[in-house]
């Protein structure tokens, strides 16, 4: 990788050279160091001729001895100062007659960018020159947040840039507010993908990450009468300082066309749609490392020579762009709407060229290492494919077209190749996100895979007819309807004859009594023709029968393809096993393997809780714990100790006087920061039942207003109930649920009878940053979705490291979390997930009983008492019996009454500070577990076999 833009030509190796030096890039009074490698070169300036006295073009960095005196990049603010200002001048993405904020976040963090340059070089050329095994990690989402605090708290210079701020006339936190939270990701699987990055460099291991760079990201969410309205994002408006783009990286992606063979047997794909993907590269700097690993996002663009000129000066405007806006509109926003025909072809074209430009880049880089010797055979030991979710499962048929098509390999080879390469990672077990393409589509988009994914089908029909066997066809029917990629297929000839009924034989009427052709009168002939009119009609008005379309089962694919198949939390890994994939799990148990998911401690308690995480260092004795979060289960043996108590507390309330802040400025709503701070931040879907939240504060709203002033007071607990989350634009009841939820809190916050007993705040435009606000100031946060729907959740990992209390089904990674911090400091209620099957068969039968106090509620929302709207759609979604959108398929019903218990022993238990400190304090000790440095560490171990390469 080339430097990039800094007055000083540098050259960062590592290893590699006797003239190599070491470049301290620490302040001289800390004794932890981050070392940056720099190979010397001698330093330039640039002379104006045009004017005298001569000019100099001057680089504060050179100037002040960098090149030749390395000691002097010691970064006291002096010198983060002078290469700030550098930026400022010589960078220049503002007028240069100011010097505000934006300009000053982007002076900054283009001066931190070059610090990470220089790492950013030395352990790429390390991983060069050492040639080891590395992960990719591919991924339709990664949702990063802001850069610039975490950077330079990884390079452990967040004092020294905060001086240099303050000496240029501004704060570091209003210099980094400045920046857009990257919209690359929307919900868990995003932020996972990151926090799995910042791991991944952190311990040294080599990796990098795979993406797409979308303009317009997901949407930016506006509150407004209506709801949600969604509106395009703005992130990379003004530019991204962080990104390098590599014009010399890029590859070609093919989309249609047809495919041939040649006289020598090889297939060839030609014709069709060809655009270019280009590579942006953004660095991961790790803790207290110098290793700084890359997330690669593609661009996509066509050549300029498909610009055509004449149409264009024909006056034909739009065709002469028409190539280049198919291109491009590949990468405007993250997950499309695919309700039409063409929004469903962007979705596979996005993630066709996620996954052949990354492995294009993987191949092409396998290549170089192996210098003149390549051999094939030896890629699975040098590249391991990780594949978040099923959206790049099309690196199964890419990496075997690669192979056969153009590096002359033959089916056998490929396969195996590919088999020990690629594995894959599932994040659900609903089956509308088990994602399936139309065959027809797939086929017309991508040819040549089609032809590939029909072979793997075959090959997959024959080890489950060689496994089981044709003794038992009934049983071998229905494993092959399960399990087979292509689905409303038929069998191959050979096998469907095992399961061709044999023909009934025909009725023997001899005996009964029938009239001779003569005998028929004329009567009976015309009755006779008339009925065989009748016959004839009806067939020709009869509407043909429903065939159901083909379909590619993506997820089966991925099965079948991968060498490992991993869920992300104990009872889900057993679902997956048992429920989801269950007849594979039978075929082939190895593959199998749960990989609970974690969050880094880095951003999500160090960073973004400053006060909590001074009093945890001060209590265990050191920061150890920000890299070996096991210390934080030192924290138990304090839990009762008054002092650490009194501390505790005034981390928390700190923390939420600054939410109140922040919530008045974005919603206008003032709010009381001694109540409890009750959050539920979430990607709305029913499935995570903020209904079922918000009916439950319906309740709790509608019990305060038949009490007097008094008996509210008495009763409750004064809380500040918080939602967050994006409604996915297509999805009308998640629309209903915000609409619901804003307009519930319309009529609470303006009630003079509540006043600040109960507030409640829908946050607009949840995204990271904001996140980074709410869950060091929560108490308590709601993980309350259907038990057995959520594969594993990392937002109640991160609440509960910050110490707040979790209340929540048996559901996802709560099970482990609540073994960690103990039943008695989670708050459990609602069915469990082996009870969910057997309460929906009780429904349809008709034998459910709804709780008084749900029909209550019921029927106080459709009394208008908050609004005009009618919500008849939303609430009749949690009526009858049977029925789309019907019959209360989330078990909203089901487990209201057990919820509002449980909240009422919440509000008991608030009531005691000491033990609701308690309780905190536990939860934090309890949440050692929950880091995605222990989750990496086993994806490296167990699935990928990596190893980690620290440069010294």
């Amino acid at each position: 990788m080339a430097a990039a833009s800094t007055g000083a030509a540098v050259t960062a190796y590592s290893l590699c050279s006797s003239n190599a030096r070491l470049i301290d890039f620490a302040s001289r009074d800390r004794s932890s160091k981050v070392l940056l490698l720099a190979r010397v070169k001698p330093s330039f300036c640039v002379r104006c001729v045009a004017s005298e006295p001569k000019q100099i073009v001057r680089d504060p960095i050179a100037d002040e001895g960098v090149l030749s005196d390395l000691s002097a990049l010691s970064p006291h603010a002096a010198s983060i100062a002078s290469r700030i200002k550098y930026h400022a001048e010589f960078t220049p993405m503002f007028s240069p007659q100011n010097f505000e904020p934006p300009k000053a976040f982007f002076a900054a963090a283009q001066s931190v960018r070059d610090a990470l340059i220089i790492n950013w070089n030395a352990t790429n050329d390390f991983y060069e020159k050492m040639n080891v095994k590395q992960a990719y990690y591919l991924s339709m989402e990664f949702l990063q947040g802001r850069a610039l605090l975490n950077a330079i708290g990884n390079l452990e210079l967040t004092g020294e840039y905060a001086d240099a701020l303050e000496e240029l006339g501004h704060t570091l936190e209003t210099v980094a507010s400045q920046e857009p939270d990257a919209a690359l990701g929307n919900g868990g699987l995003g932020r996972l993908a990151s926090c799995f990055l910042d791991s991944l460099a952190t311990l040294n291991y080599p990796a990098w990450g795979y993406g797409l760079r979308y303009k317009y990201g997901l949407f930016k969410q506006q509150l407004t009468k209506d709801g949600q309205e969604e509106v395009a994002e703005n992130w990379l408006e003004n530019g991204n300082p962080w990104e390098i783009v590599r014009n010399d990286v890029c590859y070609p992606v093919k989309f249609s066309g047809k495919v041939v063979e040649g006289s020598d047997g090889k297939k060839r794909w030609i014709g069709g749609e060809d655009i270019v993907a280009v590579a942006y590269d953004v660095p991961i700097p790790g803790y207290k490392t110098k290793t700084t690993i890359n997330l690669r996002l593609w661009s996509t663009k066509v050549p300029s020579d498909q610009f055509d000129l004449h149409a264009f000066n024909s006056g034909e405007h739009t065709k002469a762009c028409e190539a280049q806006a198919n291109a491009e509109k590949i990468c405007y926003v993250l997950y499309p709407g695919d309700e039409s025909v063409e929004g469903k072809i962007l979705r596979l074209k996005q993630q066709y060229t996620l996954c052949s430009a990354s492995l294009q880049d993987i191949i092409a880089r396998f290549e170089r290492r192996s210098g003149g010797d390549v051999r094939w055979e030896d890629f699975p030991e040098k590249v391991a494919v990780q594949m978040n979710d099923t959206h790049p499962t099309l690196c199964i048929p890419e990496l075997m077209r690669i192979l056969m098509d153009l590096k002359g390999m033959s089916w056998d080879e490929a396969w195996r190749i590919t088999n020990r390469t690629v594995a894959y990672t599932n994040h659900t077990v609903l089956p509308e996100a088990l994602e399936k393409w139309s065959y027809d589509l797939m086929q017309r988009l991508l040819p040549r895979h089609v032809e590939i994914i029909e072979k793997i089908d075959e090959q997959l029909i024959e080890d489950i007819v060689s496994e089981y066997g044709t003794l038992n066809p009934e049983m071998l029917e229905k494993k092959l309807a399960t399990m087979r990629i292509l689905e409303n297929f038929d069998l191959p000839a050979s096998i469907a004859d095992l399961f061709a009924k044999p023909e009934e034989s025909p009725v023997d009427e001899t005996s009964e009594e029938v009239k001779s052709h003569d005998e028929v009168t004329v009567t009976e002939k015309d009755e006779q023709l008339d009925e065989e009119e009748t016959q004839k009609n009806k067939a020709v008005n009869k509407e043909p029968a429903y065939i159901p379309p083909k379909m590619v089962r993506m997820a089966n694919l991925c099965v079948v393809g991968g060498h490992t198949v991993n869920g992300v939390a104990e009872i889900h890994s057993e679902i997956v096993k048992l429920e989801v994939f269950n007849d594979f799990f039978q075929l082939w148990p190895e593959k199998f393997q749960n990989k609970t998911n974690g969050v880094t401690p880095r951003r999500w308690i160090q960073y973004c809780n400053p006060d909590l995480s001074a009093v945890i260092t001060k209590w265990i004795g050191s920061n150890d714990w920000v890299l070996n979060t096991d210390k934080l289960a030192e924290l138990r043996k304090f839990a009762d100790n008054e002092d650490l108590q009194h501390e505790w507390r005034a981390a928390k309330k700190s923390n939420k006087i600054k939410l109140v802040s922040f919530l008045k400025e974005k919603t206008g709503y003032s709010v009381n920061p001694d109540a409890m701070f009750d959050i539920q931040v979430k990607r709305i879907h029913e499935y995570k039942r903020q209904l079922l939240n918000i009916l439950g504060i319906v309740y709790r709203y509608k019990k305060m207003k038949e009490m007097t002033a008094d008996e509210r007071k008495a009763n409750f607990v004064p809380r500040v109930c918080i939602f967050g989350g994006k409604a996915f634009s297509t999805y009308v009841q998640a629309k209903r649920i915000v609409k619901f939820i804003t307009d519930v809190g319309a009529t609470i916050n303006h009630d003079p009878d509540i006043g600040d007993l109960l507030k409640v705040i829908f946050v607009p435009d949840y995204n990271v940053s904001v996140a980074e606000l709410l869950i060091p100031a929560s108490e308590l946060s709601q993980h309350i979705s259907t038990a057995g729907m959520e594969a594993s959740g990392t937002s109640n990992m991160k609440f509960s490291m910050n110490g707040c209390i979790l209340i929540g089904t048996l559901d996802g990674a709560n099970v482990e979390i609540r073994e960690e911090v103990g039943d008695d400091n989670f708050f459990l209620f609602g069915a469990q997930a082996h009870e969910i099957a057997p309460l929906r068969n009780e429904r349809a039968a008709g034998k459910f009983v709804p709780d008084e106090r749900f029909e209550e509620v019921k029927k106080f929302v459709r009394s208008g008492a908050f609004g005009a709207y009618n919500y008849d759609e939303m609430i009749g979604s949690l009526e009858g019996n049977e029925g789309f959108g019907r019959a209360d398929y989330f078990l909203v019903g089901k487990d209201f009454p057990s919820y509002i218990e449980c909240q009422d022993k919440v509000d008991i238990a608030y009531r005691d500070q000491k033990r609701w400190t308690k309780m905190s304090i536990l939860n934090t000790a309890g949440s050692y577990k929950f880091s995605s440095d222990r989750t990496i560490r086993e994806y490296a171990n167990d699935i990928w076999n990596i190893e980690p390469l620290e440069i010294n």
